[in-house]
């Protein structure tokens, strides 16, 4: 046979077992497994033939384009050790087969995008998939794929049926590859409004990638920062009208008559003597001392209001996110308790 004899078709031994995509995008090592020797498989990818190699050792079972299904799957079967997750109901049946992609999630801007993010490009524009693996996997990025690595995964989410990095993870390995400053205020912007994730988690993620150094990243953290606060105390007042709170007066500082400055409180009920403080710290510190110093600050100026016998409620944003009526009941259940204590010093409360 030459190179212009034409191809004949050839076929492994049936895949009814496999999912759609799987009867499309397979790996050498399955087609070995159904009858398909290497020399076979190249013999149908060449010019004209029925069949492609997508990535190394991975074959995909059709011409033309690949779908964003199968470039999805294709980059995950490169990466990962696949594995079956399926048993043999007896000797001889065939397996059903359902991948369980070990040790690799996609991640980056892909990841955004099946995330549900708007601001990111669709799946079929883009150049290549990143795919997030562990530092010591013995893998090269090639073409459509980059090999993004770390010396810890984080738990992979599931996203139509694909292991996906949540959110800040694929958020710090997209910002990585970006230099337009606007492209990244607008993925961290899309992050916190819509929901996916909470300012500190986004930051603590370009920490970790020492993304931090970048002018156009720090500039993005600070818009995201004020994105982050406007929206948990936006939560805050929806909480109080919502669970039916007392109203009270917001964002004031406290002071002793004629003495110090004690801090400044997101929400405070002088009759009850109970203050919320909004915890929107992002670590953004290069040494954890810092950060601890920052954390013992908050601690000090808590304990000194308490020693005065105002009560602090810490709410983090999340905390409000994913739990309002708790934190709710947690306030009621505080202003409901001053009757109980101590009358509480004599401050004078300032709008901030």
């Amino acid at each position: 046979m030459n190179h212009n004899t034409p191809v004949p078709p050839l076929s492994p031994r049936p895949l009814r077992h496999l999912s759609e995509v799987h009867r499309r995008v397979v790996t050498a090592g399955r087609l070995r497994a159904t009858g398909v020797s290497v020399a076979e498989a190249d013999e149908q990818c060449r010019p004209g033939g029925p069949w492609q190699q997508i990535f190394p050792g991975v074959f995909l079972l059709h011409p033309g384009p690949p779908t964003s299904e199968e470039r999805l799957h294709a980059v995950l079967m490169y990466a990962a050790r696949e594995q079956s997750a399926g048993v043999p109901t007896q000797p001889g049946a065939e397996e059903p087969h359902r991948p369980v992609y070990a040790d690799a999630m996609i991640t980056g801007l892909a990841a955004l995008t099946l995330h549900g993010f708007s601001s990111t490009p669709p799946l079929l524009s883009l150049d290549r998939i990143d795919v997030l693996v562990p530092r010591m996997r013995r893998l090269r990025s090639t073409s459509g794929a980059r090999i993004v690595r770390t010396s810890a995964l984080p738990a992979a989410e599931q996203v139509t049926g694909l292991p996906v990095a949540p959110v800040p993870r694929a958020l710090a390995d997209a910002v990585t590859e970006l230099t337009d400053a606007g492209a990244v205020r607008r993925l961290l912007t899309e992050a916190v409004r819509g929901g996916h994730c909470e300012p500190a988690a986004v930051v603590r993620e370009l920490t970790n990638a020492k993304l931090l150094s970048r002018p156009h990243v720090v500039d993005a953290v600070d818009s995201l920062l004020a994105e982050g606060r406007a929206i948990a105390e936006d939560r805050l007042y929806r909480m109080v009208q919502e669970y039916g709170l007392p109203d009270p007066v917001w964002n004031v500082d406290l002071r002793l008559p004629g003495g110090p400055h004690l801090g400044g409180l997101d929400a405070y009920w002088p009759e009850q003597a109970v203050a919320i403080e909004l915890d929107t710290r992002a670590p953004r510190q290069s040494h954890r001392q810092d950060d601890d110093a920052l954390w013992s600050e908050y601690a000090r100026k808590r304990e000194h209001l308490e020693r005065l016998g105002i009560t602090v409620v810490h709410i983090t944003p999340r905390k409000l996110r994913d739990a309002m009526e708790q934190q709710a009941t947690v306030i009621r259940t505080a202003l409901m308790a001053s009757g109980d204590r101590d009358p509480a010093a004599y401050v004078v409360v300032l709008p901030r």
